[in-house]
């Protein structure tokens, strides 16, 4: 196996941070491999090789060329996986929470890529240990994920989603009341300069980010949320959540403290909080043109299991333990549909 192509992009933003930082953010990869392919001179700004401190300005035209070395093998997991369709082109997975997408240091082995090889499942396209990749989910957020087989359909996937043609719609577990209309919610997107795993809202140098976010079924202390991307940035719900008020219920990074609000019964945003073991956070609903044929695939994954208790604690409905299709019952696959419920 080789490493990926060169590529090339321009500066959008006026300007940029540090560019080995800038690197690892644009192309998704650590700061340590993108200030070595920086050191190396791998990495040219207007044609000049640059420093690792650099900012560079709007638009400023970076070259990386990526160094033609042998890639670590995937090596097969047996983990077992839900695929909710799959044919020649490309598969949708399910993914449950506490997986990581692909192997990066410190996560070797135990990824979906890996668990994918183990499948026989053949992926094409994407970079370095991430054959296959079209976007993402985090480590503790479950839900639809697509994978390329070919490299045709890697490619074909990449343009659909950069053309906003692939929709993605998320169920998450919102702290408060968001109210019945829909809300638009625009704030670009950085790392966070005092701690670069966390995400923070930027006024200069950020990615755009826009979530459109509506109440689907009204609880007493948290509300079920159905999360539209108009754009697909890191951890981009959770931030743009917390920046209105109502962080999603079970997120340490983001959501901690949140019961602690006035606006809440203490009593119960407890018992909720006990009852969720991670960030309330699910990719539900998944629409994309097909690669190949160009048929519209609309798939659909429903409330997970080790978020029920949380669900039934929250709309204050123990009926919702054993139904087998919640977020059909509460409307949430429905355009504008929602359950009123106090």
């Amino acid at each position: 196996m080789t490493a990926p192509p060169a590529t090339r992009f321009a500066v959008a933003v006026p300007r940029a941070e540090r560019l080995d930082r800038f690197l690892a953010d644009q192309l998704q990869l650590s700061r340590t491999t993108t200030a070595r392919l920086i050191a190396e001179g791998g990495v040219l700004v207007d044609g000049v090789k640059a420093r690792a401190s650099l900012e560079p300005e709007r638009g400023a035209l970076i070259d990386v060329t990526f160094p033609e070395r042998p890639l670590r093998p995937v090596t097969p997991s047996d983990i077992p996986l839900v695929v909710v369709y799959e044919d020649d082109d490309l598969a949708v997975v399910d993914k449950p929470a506490g997986m990581v997408v692909h192997p990066a240091p410190g996560h070797w082995e135990g990824t979906l890529v890996n668990a994918l090889a183990a499948r026989g499942l053949r992926l094409a396209g994407g970079a370095e240990a991430r054959p296959g990749i079209v976007h993402r989910l985090d480590k503790d957020t479950s839900g639809l994920l697509v994978v390329a087989k070919t490299e045709k359909a890697h490619e074909k996937l990449g343009a659909a989603m950069a053309a906003r043609r692939i929709q993605r719609r998320y169920a998450a577990l919102a702290w408060g009341h968001l109210g019945a209309e829909e809300r638009r919610i625009e704030a670009a997107l950085a790392r966070n300069p005092a701690d670069r795993k966390r995400m923070a809202i930027v006024a200069e140098g950020g990615r755009r980010a826009v979530t459109r976010v509506r109440a689907v079924a009204r609880g007493g202390v948290a509300d079920l949320c159905r999360a539209a991307l108009e754009t697909g940035r890191t951890h981009q719900i959770r931030v743009h959540l917390q920046s209105i008020g109502h962080p999603v219920v079970g997120d340490a990074v983001y959501g901690a403290s949140a019961h602690r609000r006035g606006d809440v019964t203490r009593a119960e945003a407890e018992s909720l909080e006990r009852s969720i073991p991670r960030q309330a956070l699910h990719a539900a609903w998944l629409a994309l043109p097909h690669p190949r044929t160009g048929e519209s695939l609309q798939l659909r994954s429903e409330w997970p299991d080790d978020l029920r208790a949380g669900l039934a604690i929250a709309l204050h409905d123990t009926d919702l333990l054993a139904h087998p299709r919640p977020l059909e019952y509460l409307g949430f696959f429905e355009p504008g549909g929602g359950v009123e419920r106090t």
